[in-house]
Order: C-alpha cells, then structure tokens, then sequence
C-alpha cells in the first residue's frame, strides 16, 4: 500500500481527492495547521508561511500532492491579500522540496496544483501547455508558483503540475455559487457572457491526479481542464438545463461589477480557451468531457 501525503487536503479538492484515493487503496496522509493523528485522514503538522513542517509526514510519504493556497476569490484583493496568495503557493512549494532534501527519504513524485490563470485574458486564442503567460496579477502570481515548482532543489524527482481551469461542484466553487439564483429561475453572467471559462469536473480532476501519480512516464505541465471550453453565459445557461428550470437571464454590467470587485473581476472577465489535448494524448480519458452531462451528474450525486 503507497502512501500519499497531501498538503491542502481538506479543501475542496483535496477532501474528494483524498476519498478516491482511498477507494482505490491508498493510505493518504494529510498537512495541516492543526496536527491530528487520529483523523481519518491523519493530519500532521505544517505552517508554510512559517517554513515549519513535520518530517516525519515526509519519511512516510511515496508520493506528495501539494494544493495549498488561500483562495483566489475569498477576499478583496488588497496588496497584502495578493501577497498571501502568492506566498502561500510558493512557500507551500518550496518547503515541501527543501523537506525532502532534508529528510533523505526520496519519493517517487511530487505533484502540484497550479491554474489557467497562469494564461490571462486571451480572447479567443486556444491555449495550450507551451503559450506564453499572459499579463495581470493572475498570470503573474502563477508564474512565480510554477517557478517553484519547477525548481530543481531535489535532483531526479518526478514533478507534474496541472493547470486547473474552473472545478466543477456542487458543493462548492463556481457552480454551487451559480446554483443559488438557478434554483429560483434566474440567470445571472457577466458583462456579454461571451468570455470563455475552461472547466473540470470534480472527478475528473481527481482522477488526473491520480493518472498523474500513477503513470511514471508523465512529467512537467499539462492542463487540467475539460476538451470542450465553453462561454460565460452558456455555462449558466446550462446549469438551467440540469435543473429542469426556464431561466429569466440578467447580466451584470462589466463596470459595476469591477467598481464592486475592483481588480478580482479578473477572474470572471478573463476569456481562458485552454486547450485538454496534451493530457489526452497520454491516454487519459475524461469521464465527462461535456458540460450538461457533467453539471446534471453533479447536482445528482451532490458532490
């Protein structure tokens, strides 16, 4: 039985990941602020904005998967909340790397999180693994996270990142909030609703983490979203359709909505066409490469 120890395992993701993972029977250890060995899940001790962490998670690890980092859209971005969100990608990673230097022990891989918004705002343009970042504090931050990520502090290390496009649940993220005004047959988008948003299924990108770790050959960037990107409104549009509901639908005025949001209206303006064709060429296979199957599966498991 390997053993997987991931940091950011009681977020979204990590929680999903970490029940899949043991479904197909590994043992999965997580990093938290507050140890418990006790959980289901045991969770030993690591604070990466302070650089501490405790080894012994470490010497116990086959395979590592970092997903820390303070959310994206929780707050305001000030200058000091920009900070944290860079900070706590970067030190997260760097810890991680100088961790296993240290402790001698040498696992088989170490994959992490990164995102699209690496990307920016590109219109129309398709996306794929080699473009050029693009510009803004979104694609900045994510350049700096990939720099360390891709630093070689550990010699022969296996490392994959995957950048995630919009993930899809319905207990959480994009959707969940989208859901709450559906419900009552409304349809809210933003600005004209053309922009494009490349999305992921839940399970879908548990299952690329998985693919990841599990296939040996894979190595470097490949973008974790759904083969078929599709526009703002078209996504509330469809998440109408899940529900059965006759949506009554109502922009919201791009210049309102970043006099409210100021400058993290980045996140719902910028048009992301990211390409999927990389990670499928290595054989992985979605489970749901289209939107309507993918939302209704999500409202009906609940996950």
């Amino acid at each position: 039985m390997k053993t997987v120890l991931i940091g950011g395992g009681t977020g979204l993701v990590g929680a999903r990941l970490s029940l899949m993972l043991e479904e197909k029977g590994y043992k999965v250890l997580h990093l938290s602020r507050r140890q418990n060995l006790s959980d289901r899940f045991p969770a030993y001790a690591w604070d990466p904005l302070k650089g501490t962490i405790d080894m012994e998670a470490l010497g116990k690890a086959d395979v590592i998967i970092n997903l820390a980092g303070a959310g994206i859209a929780d707050a305001r971005w000030t200058e000091k909340r920009k900070q944290l969100i860079i900070d706590s990608r970067v030190k997260s990673t760097r810890l991680l790397k100088t961790a296993i230097q240290k402790c001698g022990a040498r696992p088989e891989a170490f994959i992490s999180a990164a995102a699209v918004g690496f990307y920016g705002d590109r219109g129309e343009e398709i996306l794929t693994e080699v473009s050029a970042p693009g510009n803004g504090f979104l694609s900045e931050s994510c350049v700096e996270w990939e720099k360390a990520i891709a630093e070689p502090v550990v010699e022969q290390l296996r490392t994959v990142w995957l950048r995630i496009g919009i993930v899809l649940s319905a207990k959480g993220g994009a959707l969940e909030k989208i859901l709450i005004p559906v419900r009552f047959g409304i349809g809210g988008y933003f600005g004209d609703g053309r922009q494009w948003y490349s999305w992921i299924h839940l399970d879908d990108l548990c299952r690329m983490f998985i693919y990841a770790l599990e296939n040996k050959e894979l190595e470097g960037v490949f973008n974790a979203v759904a083969p078929a990107p599709v526009r703002n409104k078209d996504l509330v549009i469809a998440t109408g359709t899940a529900l059965g509901k006759s949506l009554l639908m109502i922009p919201g005025p791009e210049f309102a909505m970043r006099l409210a949001m100021g400058e993290m209206a980045d996140t719902i303006f910028s048009s992301t066409r990211v390409s999927a064709d990389k990670i499928r060429q290595t054989g992985f296979s979605f489970n749901f490469p289209e939107l309507l199957p993918a939302i209704s599966d999500l409202v009906k498991r609940k996950i």
